[in-house]
């Protein structure tokens, strides 16, 4: 059995095979006042190959100061083999236009294979609306209000045209076709029919991807009203990583985690919530409370869910806010008997065992 893993430093990482990076670990689309957390961002690393899940802002220059790009002008992303993105909300996916537009000039051309691209499908139908409004929200982009991964792809492609033909016919630059295949998770046949009564059916995990380095398999979590919403686990030789994506308590969550050597599981900061809208709040709203902590998991649950899944080491990411002090994330242990870190950005994990 593999010894849980622990942080590392960045040159003792650098002897495992396979290890995780921790890019960016604020959660939430605000800018946290006194935080220098980068967004939701993680790498696995395995046998020199990379796989990115989750584009949060400011990921691309935290894969540079990682030391885990490609070094030298015009490179970076050449190892990069595929990206999962968990679920279509914007604190995941700001920065996935930086990876499109930019890969000419950070590494495309040592690329020896197109990098694939893997996250949600199309919803099928607009969310319900939450509280009482005056008038129904005007819809945007009415013709296509839910897309999947491969149209919003093309969709920000087409907003940059200018850029994009400037680029191929002033710069001779490789049409950018050639270097990205992005793709809609399928579910699994007979889920996913009621997104907004049973976003998060009982299920088995699933595959989404697989090379000679990796399998990768997904599972529904809920983070309602969003739908798709993943999460991954990743199995190697040398041992398996969970990236829980935004969610509330979910059995499909501790389903895929089972016996996972690590797992990076998104927290809230239950105080902070309860200042902003709890009983003794300035102004309480048990109804948008309930809401808020219903799509997140809690320090005080968090613990009690990797227990279930009897995973060796528990690290919180995706922390909201991105400003409370790591002491109250401490709380997340309560309930957990393996080891337990607060992640910070470009904290690395070593899997399995290393090399000499």
């Amino acid at each position: 059995m593999n010894a849980a893993p622990r942080p590392l430093s960045r040159g003792d990482a650098s002897r495992y095979a396979t290890r995780v990076t921790l890019l960016g670990t604020s959660g939430g689309p605000p800018w946290w006042d006194g935080s220098d957390r980068v967004g939701i961002s993680t790498l696995l690393t395995v046998n020199g190959s990379q796989y990115l899940i989750d584009c949060g802002e400011g990921w691309g220059p935290s894969y540079r100061r990682s030391g885990e790009s490609t070094p030298g002008f015009e490179h970076g992303i050449d190892t990069i083999k595929a990206v999962f993105i968990t679920h279509h909300h914007s604190d995941h996916t700001v920065d996935y236009p930086n990876l499109l537009l930019l890969a000419w000039h950070n590494g495309s051309k040592g690329l020896k294979q197109p990098i694939t691209i893997l996250g949600p499908g199309d919803r099928s139908v607009l969310p319900p609306i939450f509280g009482e409004r005056d008038h129904e929200p005007e819809v945007w982009n009415p013709d296509k209000p839910t897309p999947g991964l491969a149209d919003s792809t093309d969709m920000l492609l087409k907003a940059y045209a200018t850029d994009i033909n400037d680029r191929m016919r002033d710069n001779a630059k490789q049409d950018l076709r050639e270097i990205l295949e992005v793709r809609d998770i399928e579910l699994p046949e007979g889920t996913g029919k009621d997104p907004n009564g049973d976003p998060t059916p009982a299920m088995e995990p699933f595959e989404v991807y697989r090379d000679e380095n990796v399998r990768v398999t997904a599972i529904l979590v809920d983070h309602r009203p969003i739908f798709p919403a993943f999460a991954f686990r990743f199995d190697t030789a040398d041992g398996s990583v969970v990236i829980s994506g935004d969610t509330g308590v979910c059995d499909n969550l501790v389903t895929l985690a089972q016996g996972a050597d690590l797992l990076l599981h998104e927290c809230i900061d239950l105080e902070w919530v309860d200042s902003l809208m709890g009983p003794d709040s300035p102004k309480p709203d048990p109804y948008l409370r309930q809401h808020m902590l219903a799509a997140h998991t809690s320090t005080e649950q968090v613990g009690s869910q990797a227990e279930k899944a009897g995973v060796s080491t528990l690290c919180l990411t995706h922390l909201v806010p991105g400003n409370t002090p790591v002491e109250k994330w401490e709380r997340g242990r309560e309930g957990f008997s393996g080891e337990f870190f607060v992640g910070e950005d470009l904290m690395q994990f070593g899997i399995g065992v290393p090399g000499k």
